[in-house]
């Protein structure tokens, strides 16, 4: 007992330690960063101004925003505690010579267990005593069970299925298989490209009103002005150029597509994974399960001299039984059942399923007074040492010949005692790509995506499997590549590949870190255990159909039916998404430039402020309620990965406002000399507000197509709420709102006329010249 306790304070309990944050700290975290500070400053600016009513909205969008991003954070730890209750058993463990129960977490390293059918494996074990079948599909994907007997080690998570045996404890908690698989689950962080973009846009955003302020304060100082002056301005400022509604923008564009995606079989577990589908450049594929249909199939018969093909299918169904729903057995039927061969009129008088031991199955079968004797299992159990040099010599070459296409082997047998049972042939089974496979592959490249396959088999059988699904035979042997992976080294061969063979769990993961380490956006798909990692740290996570749930947890989407159909839906709905942000992006630079160049400029030359606080703050929900309604638009989605160049987008937004500044000096020339509205400064301020209203949903009506805006048509539900909003700030400005005071309603239809002619006769035309003179990849 006391040797136990030493060990257990050495090596800690047979768990994965579990990191925990403080819930208030991650809360406290929604409230720091750039647009935080945006919100947080414009907050104590409006209130510092008296202006209660603005203050109290914008702390309202600080919380909303900071409330909204934790609850989605909170969803982040749920593989890690669903992997957790998986070791949330007993063992039955030799201690002071006597066999006891006790909790798996309490287990030691050199530790003696007792393991038989059905018992959950809760540390690597080496078995010592006994042959035993574990099943191993939920961590490594195989497909089959594997056999495991003296000096082989079952590994943490795995289940046996046949047979009994003692091991000693190899490795406990995150020492174990099973562990360092947790461990990267909690290690696996994809980076979030749209909260990237958004900082982008918000830097940028930044600069511009700052170098609009700071010459806005040189010329008052300059003036011999009162610069304390300029807080009104700052406040209008810092409002106008906050994207408060992009993160909302985002979340209803992916949450509209995902309703979408959902009626096609794919589920989006995590919101990003749509924008990051639109830009993803790379697919790592899981081979089973993911490329092939994780079922044996037998693919070939040989039949051995004096036997045919028909002969050997179907006395190697005779030693077959459905009922135990053994995958060989299944697979057997399935090819008997095929090929028309079934043994009909034979009577099974004695069947012996699989046994770990023995691993064959055996069959004792009459029919019409004949009596037959049929073996079916592993080539060693099958065929006898003393049998026949050429017959051995044909079965050695064909089974080479079939483990080279990556086949499994399996001898059948027969005769009609124990005395004269002798080879009839063997059967080559493999798990065979799906039948859409090769269709997927091609259709994801012709998008723009490389697709490299990940697989644990050996080199020979992946080349073989990537000729067969159109991969090629560019597969690398991840042996050959891990001491660099690990150590972070650039690796050209994870680009020129199409494949990698020999692969472990951690191997995935390093694969994705690598490749995201050479500015791919990266997708992985997987079913089982080991995938997990790979899956959390990669942009866009991919469980299929048939994957585990701690899999499903760590993915971002989730396969429903069989295949990879949904993917491409998946890229082509986050393309569709992704140009939906870009035009609220580009409607922001446009609008934001526009305002900050107009209003610094204009206050400067006429020293009054054109617009108010108020009416800002009133325009950002007004024109919101458009923008947001992008989420809707009918959009083509693009032909090639999307990449988010801000840069690009700055300098078409740029120049485009430019034309939109000037235009407004013109609207502001008429209302002072025309209209004389620069003695009544709140009029002026009513007018202006009008037509940033109207001419900033115009622009959303052109800036959404990149040709000429006739081209395509918007929504019902944009084109609603465009024509909405215009009826709303019509009437109120013709009634008048607190600081918003009424102007007359001929004032209001000349901005309305004014703003349809500036954005659909000249700003479209602009637009379509920028963009194909400056935005290559539009």
């Amino acid at each position: 007992r006391e040797e136990v306790v030493r060990r257990l304070a050495a090596h800690g309990p047979n768990e994965i330690p579990e990191e925990k944050e403080s819930a208030l700290l991650r809360f406290a975290r929604k409230f720091w960063g750039v647009t935080p500070w945006m919100l947080e400053l414009t907050a104590v600016l409006t209130w510092f101004l008296g202006r209660a009513i603005e203050t109290y909205v914008v702390l309202a969008l600080v919380l909303l925003n900071g409330i909204l991003g934790f609850y989605q954070e909170n969803r982040a730890s749920e593989a890690v505690a669903t992997l957790r209750r998986r070791l949330a058993v007993n063992a039955r463990v030799l201690r002071d010579s006597a066999w006891s129960a006790v909790p798996a977490r309490e287990l030691v390293p050199g530790d003696v267990v007792r393991l038989r059918k059905g018992d959950f494996v809760p540390a690597d074990v080496r078995v010592r005593e006994g042959r035993l079948e574990a099943d191993q599909s939920a961590l490594t994907g195989e497909s089959l069970p594997v056999d495991r007997a003296e000096g082989d080690l079952l590994v943490s998570g795995s289940t046996i299925t046949q047979g009994e045996g003692t091991g000693q404890v190899a490795a406990t908690g995150s020492k174990t298989f099973y562990g360092r698989t947790v461990e990267l689950v909690q290690l696996a962080r994809p980076k979030l490209h749209m909260e990237e973009v958004i900082s982008s846009v918000v830097r940028w955003l930044i600069l511009l009103v700052a170098a609009l302020l700071a010459a806005g304060v040189a010329v008052s100082a300059l003036r011999g002005e009162d610069v304390v002056q300029l807080l009104p301005l700052a406040a209008v400022l810092l409002v106008s150029a906050i994207p408060v509604a992009l993160p909302t923008m985002f979340a209803i564009s992916m949450a509209l597509g995902s309703l979408d995606l959902a009626a096609k079989g794919v589920l989006v577990t995590r919101l990003s994974a749509g924008e990051d589908a639109a830009a993803m450049t790379v697919l790592c594929a899981d081979k089973t399960g993911t490329l092939t249909m994780n079922r044996l199939s037998v693919v070939e018969v040989v039949a051995l001299p004096g036997f045919t093909e028909a002969d050997v299918l179907r006395y190697a169904a005779l030693a077959s039984q459905e009922a135990n729903q053994d995958p060989i057995d299944l697979a057997v039927l399935a090819a008997a059942r095929a090929h028309n061969v079934l043994p009909e009129g034979w009577t099974v008088e004695r069947f012996v399923p699989f046994d770990a031991s023995t691993r064959r199955t055996e069959a004792e079968a009459a029919h019409d007074g004949r009596r037959a004797l049929v073996r079916k299992g592993a080539i060693a159990a099958i065929v006898p040492a003393d049998e026949d040099r050429d017959i051995r010599a044909r079965i050695v070459k064909e089974v080479d010949r079939l483990s080279a296409k990556g086949f499994r082997s399996l001898a059948v047998a027969v005769g009609t005692g124990e005395s004269d049972v002798r080879p009839a042939g063997i059967l080559g089974l493999s798990d065979l790509p799906r039948p859409d496979t090769a269709h997927q592959i091609r259709a994801l490249h012709g998008l723009g995506v490389s697709v490299k396959m990940l697989t644990g088999d050996a080199l020979p059988i992946a080349r073989e499997m990537a000729s067969e699904v159109g991969l090629g035979h560019d597969i690398a042997r991840i042996a050959d590549l891990r001491d660099d992976l690990k150590a972070g080294r650039p690796v050209a061969a994870i680009e020129k590949a199409t494949g990698f063979a020999e692969i472990y769990p951690e191997d995935k993961y390093l694969v994705v870190k690598a490749l995201q380490g050479n500015a791919h956006i990266v997708g992985m798909t997987g079913d089982g255990v080991n995938d997990a990692p790979a899956l959390g740290q990669a942009e866009v996570g991919i469980a299929v159909s048939n994957a585990t749930d701690v899999a499903k947890k760590s993915a971002s989407v989730v396969l429903t039916k069989e295949g990879l159909e949904g993917i491409v839906d998946l890229v082509t709905t986050g393309r569709r998404i992704y140009q939906r942000i870009v035009t609220w992006i580009l409607n922001k630079i446009v609008k934001t430039f526009q305002i900050v160049v107009f209003v610094v400029l204009a206050y400067l030359i006429t020293g009054q402020y054109v617009v108010s606080v108020f009416s800002m703050i009133l325009f950002l929900f007004v024109t919101d309620f458009v923008t947001l309604s992008l989420s809707t638009d009918t959009v083509r989605p693009s032909a090639s990965p999307d990449t988010w160049d801000v840069g690009t987008l700055a300098k078409v937004s740029v120049a485009l406002g430019l034309a939109i500044v000037a235009e407004s000096f013109v609207l502001l020339y008429i209302a002072d000399r025309v209209l004389g509205l620069a003695a009544n400064a709140g009029g002026l301020q009513t007018l202006v507000f009008d037509y940033l209203v109207f001419l900033g949903v115009m622009d959303v009506l052109i800036l959404r197509e990149r040709r000429h805006f006739w081209e395509s048509r918007p929504s019902r539900t944009l084109l609603a709420a465009v024509l909405l909003d215009v009826g709303l700030v019509a009437a109120l400005s013709a009634v008048g709102l607190f600081a918003l005071p009424p102007i007359g309603s001929m004032d209001i239809l000349f901005v309305l006329a004014y703003a349809a002619g500036t954005a659909f006769l000249l700003n479209d035309a602009f637009k379509v010249v920028l963009v194909r003179r400056l935005w290559s990849w539009a």
